[in-house]
């Protein structure tokens, strides 16, 4: 259907101006040529074709000629569409002579009426009309006819060299030339709206990209959406298409190209299809072995920056690759991209490689391409890279798409690229590689090291239930002990993921025995079993057992992590102080460890570090532990570590540092990164926030854990903070059963006696009160240190009250006052209390004193909650509401003051979340925070801002 000028896209008007003026100076009897140009499917014939409606309307005579291929062996077969039978032709005996004949009867129908000679596709015709058209436009010229000779003709670069251009042998000034542009993405979204108007912004986007700039593709394509009945999405596989216009227009588009263009176009298609992944690599690792040969790519000399994750980053490297690829001349691949690019059937990538505009477009090119040779050619590819030397990554994601290599070369590329994929936390992309790795033929051990690595990257993803299959595959495959224990572990770490402790405890016990004879291999799997054990109190009472005995029979058979795990469990059992527990932990540190038990010692005594209030070292411990952790292995002391490094946060009161929403963990239960987020949420007064937590979790169904105690522990703290301590007192109490029931006794762990204490005095009940809470003291003075000891004398303090009560608060001020800053929440709860007992004890001055430091205390710690109730108690004691400090540094909290300190040291948000471990909007929270108490509106005045207090 012709579509009318005010219709056309801008793209089209210049041109039907040009041919417009044309044909009204012909109808004036001033004839001559217009050469429209354009790329495939720029619109050349909707064009042409609009001219000769416009022509006729006009009372000029059309003539049309439609060149294709298949009359290229008939001589003038082009002029004789325009003329059909002409007297005297088959007498003529020379091309000479049949152009005279010819020219003779198209003059006499000028004479007749002004002509517009439309030849459409003129680079197809036949030679003799070919070289007839060229020359009748000087003949139009020389004699002033009637007749305007309007022709089209593909302008388009492609990998094969270009005949001479149909006015090649003509003087510019005969010839009035056009070269259609392709469509700006604003004309084709027009295009888009005009037939979709209520689609949304990404969709016609998707169009547009799709449509790659020409007319005739995004027209086709929108034929097939409006026959799918307008789709939600614009779909990414031809085969979602109906009636199949789109594929087709770019199958035309290809055969007008000629097979060199279109095997290139294929070719990038194919490699194409191995770049689509889910982002690029962040460090830009690449292969050790390959920083000799970086700049083989493209011929050069010139290093490549090391921060390019992949090679591909100027266009001539992959002009090269391409043409070995396809057979074609390199420098007519790179022209041939750079002009796709132009016209916009290509876009460069981040990486700076030229790819599809959308993926329906790749997989439209790819259309009738055999799977079989895609995948052969994705083969080709990969060894094509290989022997250039590129970085593993682009290498594998080729091989993810060919058939099994069975070359060693395929299998180790995979596993490396595993290995970079892992560094940069691309967890699926890891997954994708190995899982391809292990269709390559692998010896035993390599197949057993595979599984074990890719059965436990398929554990943490929760959709994926292939993983405890995967790794009880890899611990019956022959293997190394190192092996078969690493596998062990994993498993094991699994099953207790899963709720099955007991099964990982057999796990390991069965491959222990197996182990007799390497004592280290089997001292490392008592160790694991200890720490999975503690999902289950039955069976960490038959674990402990066992140990025992072993450390009174046979201390020789535990190794160094064993026996720091005796200790903790001393510690927790309320055997031992925190002075002798480390001096212990610290003499096992001093020993040589074993790399497979190192792990479970720093673990464990990273715990003990935290209980013992020596928090820096820790930390230290901690991120030691972490460290040497082997990414994408399943090993229980990993969540163990973070777990350590939450209770750190915790103890110091820096709720910014806390995971800023829940994890996703393999449980059926609450883990301990959700109660410490409970607490934070109910220090900092988000109410309703902890509300929603709280009750997300039907404990009921829960799984026997320590986790689910600590959870116990901290929905308790939210009931009693909501105004419900009976439902807090029923917690706290389920908690405390919990633990006994496990033989953890200590108030370093959970301390649930304190807790329930203030919980019975609320309730009316002293005498419970006095009995829990004297019994968390004495418990605390067996660990004695100070933040145990000044929470029990805190509690005991506001449970007795009387003189004896405010006697053992101010106690717990001056113990906590003493001891390292770990212990600022514990004061301000102290001093609070304090406060209280002196205001019942008609000692109101020094009773504010006492409760304005609190409030203070509590307002730099962010623990909103606490610094209300010290509020409150200020008021109750007849009190006007303290003028805390709101603005300047000092009236940051810890960690809005440490994230802004790193701001203003120029730290990236991202640098600041990674150093911290926090999500990068936690870090924007606290920055907002910051700037508001500051006083300031720009990073850039932080660093002055800070430094004026």
């Amino acid at each position: 259907m012709a579509v009318a000028q005010g219709e056309q896209p801008r793209e089209h008007r210049e041109a039907a101006v040009l041919l417009a003026d044309a044909a009204a100076r012909a109808r004036t009897g001033a004839g001559g040529l217009v050469l429209l140009r354009g790329a495939t499917g720029t619109g050349r014939t909707t064009v042409l074709e609009a001219a000769a409606e416009a022509a006729a309307a006009h009372g000029m005579r059309v003539l049309r000629a439609r060149c294709a291929p298949a009359d290229a062996a008939v001589p003038f077969a082009a002029v004789f569409q325009l003329l059909g039978g002409v007297p005297g032709f088959d007498a003529a005996d020379t091309e000479r002579e049949q152009g005279a004949v010819l020219q003779r009867a198209l003059d006499a129908r000028a004479e007749q009426s002004p002509l517009l000679v439309a030849v459409d596709d003129v680079h197809l015709a036949d030679a003799p009309s070919y070289r007839w058209l060229v020359e009748y436009a000087r003949h139009v010229d020389r004699l002033a006819l009637p007749i305007l000779l309007a022709v089209t003709e593909r302008s388009q670069y492609d990998v094969e060299l270009p005949a001479p251009g149909f006015t090649h042998t003509l003087s510019p000034a005969l010839v009035g030339t056009h070269t259609l542009a392709p469509l700006t993405p604003e004309s084709a979204a027009a295009l888009v709206r005009a037939d979709f108007p209520r689609v949304t912004a990404s969709w016609a986007e998707d169009c547009v990209r799709a449509g790659a700039g020409s007319p005739l593709l995004l027209r086709a394509l929108l034929d097939d959406l409006r026959a799918s009945g307008e789709p939600a999405s614009v779909p990414e596989s031809c085969a979602a298409l109906y009636p199949g216009a789109y594929p087709a227009a770019v199958s035309w588009w290809l055969d007008s190209a000629g097979p060199g263009t279109a095997e290139v176009a294929r070719v990038l298609a194919v490699l194409d299809e191995g770049w689509d992944h889910k982002g690029p690599s962040r460090t830009g690792r690449t292969h050790p072995d390959l920083d000799e040969v970086r700049g083989s790519f493209d011929g050069s000399d010139e290093r490549w920056e090391r921060s390019a994750p992949e090679f591909d980053r100027v266009p001539e490297g992959l002009g090269a690759l391409l043409a070995e690829l396809a057979g074609a001349d390199p420098a007519r691949v790179v022209g041939w991209l750079t002009a796709m690019t132009g016209l916009g059937l290509l876009r460069p990538d981040g990486h700076g490689r030229p790819r599809y505009g959308h993926p329906l477009l790749r997989d439209a090119v790819l259309t009738g391409v055999p799977v079989s040779r895609r995948r052969a050619a994705h083969r080709t590819a990969a060894e094509t890279l290989l022997h250039r030397g590129a970085p593993v990554e682009p290498v594998a994601r080729q091989l993810l798409l060919a058939d099994p290599v069975y070359a060693p070369w395929a299998s180790t590329v995979l596993q490396d690229a595993a290995s970079f994929a892992l560094r940069d936390d691309r967890a699926e992309d890891a997954v994708a590689f190995l899982r391809r790795a292990l269709d390559e033929p692998l010896p035993d051990e390599r197949r057993q090291r595979l599984l074990t690595e890719l059965g436990s990257l398929e554990v943490a993803d929760r959709t994926s239930s292939a993983g405890i299959p995967r790794l009880t595959e890899a611990l019956r495959l022959p293997g190394t002990p190192q092996d078969r224990v690493r596998a062990a572990i994993a498993l094991g770490t699994a099953l207790a993921g899963r709720g099955r402790p007991r099964a990982a405890v057999d796990v390991l016990r069965s491959v222990g025995e197996q182990l007799a004879d390497r004592p280290e291999l089997a001292a490392t799997l008592q160790s694991a079993s200890a720490l999975l054990s503690d999902q289950d109190q039955t069976v960490r009472r038959e674990v402990y057992r066992e140990l025992c005995d072993t450390a009174e029979n046979a201390p020789e058979l535990l190794g160094p992590a064993t026996r720091a795990i005796l200790v903790r469990y001393a510690a927790t059992a309320g055997l031992t102080s925190a002075a002798e527990a480390m001096h212990r932990v610290r003499a096992l540190l001093a020993e040589p460890a074993d790399p497979l038990t190192e792990p479970f010692l720093l673990g464990t005594a990273a715990a003990l570090a935290q209980w013992a209030d020596e928090l820096d070292e820790a930390d230290r411990l901690v991120e030691r532990g972490l460290a040497g952790q082997r990414p994408g292995l399943l090993h229980p002391m990993h969540q163990a570590l973070l777990s350590t490094r939450d209770d750190i946060a915790a103890a110091r009161g820096e709720f910014g540092r806390l995971p800023a929403e829940p994890p996703v963990l393999p449980v059926t239960g609450p883990s301990n990164a959700h109660a410490h987020i409970l607490l934070a949420l109910v220090e900092t007064g988000r109410a309703a926030e902890a509300q929603r937590l709280a009750d997300g979790f039907d404990l009921r169904e829960a799984p026997d854990s320590w986790e689910l105690n600590r959870f116990l522990y901290a929905r308790g703290v939210q009931r009693a903070a909501a105004g419900d301590p009976a439902g807090a007192l029923h917690d706290f109490m389920e908690c405390g059963r919990r633990q006994s029931a496990r033989e953890v006794v200590s108030p370093v762990v959970t301390p649930w006696r304190s807790a329930a204490a203030e919980c019975w005095f609320t309730l009316g009940n002293p005498k419970e009160a006095l009995a829990l809470a004297e019994e968390e003291l004495r418990l605390a003075r067996e660990w004695a240190t100070p933040r145990t000891v000044g929470r029990a004398l805190r509690t005991l303090g506001s449970v007795t009250g009387g003189r004896r009560g405010l006697e053992l608060t101010e106690e717990a001020v001056r113990l906590l006052r003493d001891a390292p800053a770990a212990t600022e929440p514990e004061l301000a709860a102290a001093l609070l209390a304090q406060g209280r007992l002196l205001t019942a004890a008609g000692e109101r001055g020094r009773a504010r004193e006492c409760l304005r430091e609190a409030a203070e205390r509590a307002e730099r710690l962010g623990a909103l909650r606490l610094r209300e109730l010290a509020e409150e108690a200020l008021r109750e004691g007849g009190a006007r509401r303290p003028a805390l400090v709101r603005t300047g540094s000092g009236s940051l909290t810890g960690s809005e003051l440490r994230i802004a300190r790193l701001a203003a040291d120029g730290r990236t948000n991202t640098e600041i979340a990674g150093l911290l471990h926090l999500a990068r909007r936690t870090v924007e929270t606290h920055l907002t925070s910051a700037y508001k108490k500051l006083g300031i509106r720009r990073r850039g005045e932080l660093r002055e801002a800070l430094s004026a207090d």
